[in-house]
C-alpha cells in the first residue's frame, strides 16, 4: 500500500511523539531541572496558552507526550522547520546576534538525551519559577508611539493566494519624526485551536511591500517617499530596530500605502488586518549616519532547474562608502535552502554569515553592537542562495517546473534585505577605535567583518636623508 505524502508525515510525527526508553536510565536530566528552563527561554513564549505555538509547552504533562517531536524540531538546528526558528549556522561567520534564543549544542544534546531515556520529570523543588505573560504586549521591540491600523481582509478557506494593493491609510501625524523601530503585527479573528501547525497556518497575510507617501497640494495626488523606504513584512518577521545614529524619517500628514500584498488560505475562513507599530526618538534627535537603500541581490535573471538539489544563484555588491552592516535578512521563495554572506576585501574573502532559510518563518537577524561588519569603501559583498528543486524540499508543490524571477511563492526572488549604513571617514575610523576598546583588542587578534580594525592607523615608514 502506497501511503500519501500527508498520511506519512502524521505517522512519522506519531512515532516521534512517543520517547524512546533505554536501559539503564539515568536520571541526570530531568525535565525541571534541566529542560524546563530551556523551554523558558525559547519555546514558551509561544507556546503557552494564547501563543502562537500549536500546542503549550510549559507543564510537564503537556511536554512529555510531545518529547521526540520536540528532539527532531531542535536537532534541525538551522534548517526550515527548526524550532526555535533561528536559522543561523553555529560553525561559520560572525555569532554574536541581538535577540538570539537559539539553543546550544549542549541543550541540543539534553534534549535529545531526556526524550529518548524515559522523559525523567525529576524533582518539582528543581523546576525555576514560572514564566508571567502579558498577553496585552504584542509590540517585541516595545510599546509603539503611534500604531497605524491597516483595513480588514477576509480570506476564504481553499481559495487561491492572492496579490494587489489594499486601501493607503493616513498616520494622522502632525509633526516629522525620527523612528527608532518598526514593527508589523497581523491580528485576526483565527482560533489558534483550529488552526494548523505552522506559522502559515496562522496567518493570511505572506508578505506586504509598503511605503510612505504625502499628498501634493497641487495636482492632490499622492507623492511616494521614495528616500525613506521601509522593511518588508513578511510571515513571522521580527521587528525592525533601526541604527542609533541613523533613524529614518516618518513625514508629517503621510500616509501608508502598500505596492505589493500576497494573501494565502489557511484553510480557515480569516478575517484580519495589520498593524504597523512605530517607536519614535525623542523631540530634537537628528541623525548622525546615512542609510543605504540599495540591498544586494539579483531580481531578474534566476533560473532553477526542476529535480536538482544544491543549485547556487550568486549576486554581487561593491561598496561606494565605507559601511557599518546592521542586519542580515535572507530573501528566497520556496526552493531557498540557505544563504551565506561573504566579504571581499584586497586578497581577503571572508564569510560573515550563512543562516538556513524557511519561506514559512522569516527572520532578519541583527548583529550585536560589537559585531556589526565595518567595511571599507571598496569592499566586494557577495551572497549566495543555495537552491533545492526536489522533492526532498517540502515547501514545493511540483519539482517537476522550472523556476524564475517573480513575486509568487511558486517564483523566486534572490536579495540581501539587511540594512546598512555609511559612515564618512572620520566615523569610520572612530567606529574601529570604539570597536577596538570595546573588544580589547591587540595586534594579532582576528574580527570576523573588519578588516581594518587591527591595522594600524599609520603604517611605519623608513626615510632617507
Amino acid at each position: 500500500m502506497k501511503l500519501s505524502f500527508k498520511t506519512s508525515i502524521s505517522l512519522i510525527l506519531g512515532l516521534l511523539a512517543f520517547p524512546l526508553s533505554s536501559q539503564g536510565q539515568s536520571s541526570a536530566i530531568t525535565f525541571h531541572k534541566d529542560i524546563e528552563p530551556i523551554l523558558q527561554r525559547s519555546c514558551q513564549n509561544c507556546h503557552r496558552a494564547g501563543g502562537a505555538g500549536p500546542m503549550p509547552l510549559v507543564t510537564y504533562e503537556q511536554v512529555a507526550p510531545f518529547a521526540g517531536l520536540i528532539e527532531y524540531k531542535t536537532g534541525l538546528r538551522d534548517k526550515a522547520g527548526a524550532m526555535p526558528p533561528w536559522y543561523v549556522e553555529k560553525n561559520i561567520g560572525i555569532q554574536d546576534f541581538k535577540e538570539d534564543n537559539s539553543l546550544s549544542d549542549e541543550e541540543i544534546s539534553a534534549i535529545a538525551w531526556w526524550a529518548q531515556n524515559g522523559v525523567p520529570k525529576g524533582n518539582e523543588a528543581d523546576a525555576p519559577e514560572p514564566l508571567v505573560f502579558d498577553d496585552s504586549i504584542k509590540w517585541t521591540a516595545g510599546e509603539p508611539d503611534l500604531i497605524v491600523r491597516l483595513q480588514d481582509v477576509t480570506k476564504l478557506a481553499g481559495t487561491a493566494d492572492w496579490w494587489g494593493e489594499i486601501e493607503s491609510v493616513p498616520t494622522g501625524l502632525t509633526e516629522d519624526k525620527w523612528v527608532k523601530s518598526v514593527e508589523i503585527v497581523e491580528v485576526n479573528d483565527i482560533d489558534p485551536t483550529r488552526a494548523a501547525g505552522t506559522v502559515g497556518g496562522r496567518y493570511i497575510f505572506h508578505h506586504m511591500l509598503w511605503g510612505t507617501a504625502t499628498y501634493d497640494e497641487v495636482s492632490g495626488r499622492l507623492q511616494r517617499d521614495f528616500q525613506t523606504p521601509w522593511p518588508v513584512h513578511e510571515v513571522g518577521r521580527n521587528a525592525d530596530v533601526f541604527e542609533e545614529n541613523a533613524g529614518r524619517l516618518l513625514k508629517a500628514d503621510s500616509v501608508i500605502y502598500s505596492d505589493s500584498v500576497h494573501l494565502h488560505s489557511n484553510g480557515i475562513d480569516t478575517t484580519g488586518h495589520l498593524e504597523i507599530g512605530f517607536r519614535f526618538h525623542d523631540d530634537g534627535y537628528e541623525p548622525q549616519y546615512a542609510n543605504m537603500f540599495i540591498p544586494t541581490g539579483n531580481g531578474v535573471d534566476i533560473s532553477i532547474r526542476p529535480n536538482e538539489d544544491k543549485q547556487e544563484l550568486h549576486a554581487y555588491d561593491v561598496l561606494q562608502q565605507h559601511t557599518k552592516i546592521i542586519s542580515f535578512e535572507p530573501h528566497l521563495h520556496a526552493p531557498g535552502e540557505r544563504m551565506c554572506l561573504e566579504a571581499i576585501w584586497g586578497h581577503q574573502v571572508e564569510t560573515l554569515s550563512c543562516v538556513g532559510y524557511d519561506h514559512n518563518w522569516v527572520r532578519t537577524y541583527q548583529y550585536a553592537d560589537n559585531a556589526m561588519p565595518l567595511l571599507p569603501t571598496g569592499t566586494i559583498l557577495h551572497i549566495t542562495g543555495y537552491m533545492n528543486n526536489t522533492d526532498t524540499n517540502t515547501n514545493l508543490p511540483d519539482p517537476r517546473n522550472w523556476q524564475g524571477s517573480g513575486n509568487a511563492s511558486v517564483s523566486n526572488m534572490f536579495i540581501d534585505l539587511g540594512i546598512k549604513v555609511s559612515l564618512t571617514e572620520e566615523q569610520f575610523f572612530a567606529e574601529m577605535e570604539a570597536r577596538r576598546q570595546a573588544l580589547n583588542l591587540g595586534p594579532n587578534d582576528h574580527v570576523i567583518g573588519c578588516p581594518l580594525c587591527i591595522v594600524p592607523l599609520i603604517a611605519p615608514t623608513t626615510g632617507s636623508d
